[in-house]
């Protein structure tokens, strides 16, 4: 059944817009109709999102069409995904069919991408295909874990618990990442502000003023002759920086994208110093929560391994998971293989071991992710608050550096004048 996305007037004049699925452009129009909406423009959208825009009856040409920017910039976060997974669940909970709950979802969310994704979901499921398969062609806006869960609740009949954990691990994945970057903007800014305020007195306040102290001919401070050296430097060179910059860059993105590339980097970045700790927890948390949360909604543990192998996020780790998944297929345990590979840490090892042991595999995963996110919390925040008064000594350790070029030469001038 297509879907159609349609422009009209109501009988006060307000444009109103929706999303409708029907069987001809004669069965949008009566439903318009009977809404008293007077249909202006339609667009008739696959399952792929291309579209056939209508205007007034009439189809446009290729190339014709409208760019609508408001759509263009919206995007689909994982928290409109949580929101829309929670009400799912309420709706289905409450005994509403499974295409009802859709369609009342369409009509209700406000970002029209998602509503379009929404509408499509439902008119696949409306003619027969599975929920699960329905969301797996929409894999930027549900990931394979959402979908195998999906699978797993249609499988087990169990569709509105496993919904409202998915919801639950998207809100603390939210949450967490949220954190992060929380944390992470303010330092981001300050060395911003440094940056900024470095260059912009290399550019336009520190030529001026050598230009002043040569004419005089006066024997300038050390600290003095360094940033005039450093001023022409910038104001000769910035644009060959800027194309350094830019060529580091784009040498840097070649090389991470290749295996071996990306494979050093992934192992340098949790060496590294309070970051890689950092990175490591978060990683395990993912770990943990998506395999917990995949093993409690009934699925398989070799589907759900190879999932998480996907959702962590660096690579080191999750070759340590592909080679859990291989051990496990040929009899092994999860704990020993993440023992051999000295990657995880012992407590991890230790709380999954005695999970599989007495058969509380999913609560084991489960105090692991809320004590690793826990810490990282913590250590996120002691990170910050430790960061605040260093970016702010470092700003006036900068500054005060700019100042004292600047005006030490001018006392030094002032006092022979004096004298």
């Amino acid at each position: 059944m297509p879907v159609y996305e349609y422009i009209g007037k109501d009988a006060s004049g307000r444009t109103i817009k929706g999303v409708l699925d029907t069987d001809s452009v004669r069965g949008l129009r009566a439903a318009m109709k009977r809404d008293r909406v007077f249909l202006t423009e339609y667009h008739e959208t696959s399952v792929k999102g291309g579209k056939d825009k209508v205007r007034a009856g009439v189809k446009q040409k290729a190339g014709s069409r409208d760019f609508d920017l408001g759509e263009f910039l919206t995007t689909i976060k994982p928290a409109d995904v949580s929101e829309v997974t929670r009400q799912l669940a309420t709706l289905l909970k409450a005994g509403v069919p499974l295409v009802e709950a859709l369609q009342a979802l369409t009509e209700q969310v406000e970002n029209p991408k998602l509503k379009r994704v929404l509408a499509q979901v439902r008119t696949e499921v409306n003619e027969g295909v599975a929920f699960w398969r329905a969301l797996q062609n929409h894999p930027k806006v549900f990931d394979s874990t959402y979908y195998n869960m999906v699978r797993a609740g249609e499988t087990s009949g169990n569709m509105d618990i496993v919904l409202l954990r998915l919801a639950d691990f998207t809100e603390s994945y939210v949450k967490l990442r949220n954190k992060i970057i929380g944390a992470m903007t303010y330092p981001a800014v300050m060395m911003l502000i440094a940056f900024a305020i470095v260059m912009g007195m290399m550019l336009f306040v520190v030529p001026q003023i050598s230009t002043m102290f040569e004419d005089m001919g006066a024997e300038l401070p050390m600290i003095t002759r360094i940033m005039m050296a450093m001023s022409r430097m910038v104001s000769v060179g910035w644009p060959l920086m800027i194309l350094g910059a830019v060529g580091s860059w784009y040498a840097f993105h070649r090389w991470h994208r290749t295996e071996a590339g990306a494979d050093k980097w992934d192992r340098w970045l949790l060496k590294v110093p309070i970051m890689g700790d950092i990175i490591r927890k978060v990683a395990i948390s993912r770990f943990s929560r998506t395999l917990g949360t995949l093993l409690s909604s009934g699925v398989p543990l070799l589907t759900a391994l190879e999932i998480v192998e996907n959702v962590v996020s660096n690579r080191v780790l999750a070759k340590v998971v592909a080679e859990a998944r291989t051990a496990i297929r040929e009899g092994d345990s999860i704990a020993g293989p993440l023992k051999r590979s000295n990657e995880f840490p012992p407590m991890v090892v230790h709380m999954i071991a005695i999970g599989e042991r007495s058969g509380e595999l999913e609560n084991m995963l489960k105090n692991v992710a809320e004590s690793y996110e826990n810490q990282v919390d913590t250590r996120v925040n002691a990170l910050t608050s430790l960061l605040e008064p260093l970016m702010i000594v470092f700003m006036g350790v900068v500054v005060g550096l700019l100042v004292a070029a600047i005006m030490l030469p001018m006392m030094k001038l002032s006092q022979s004048v004096s004298g």
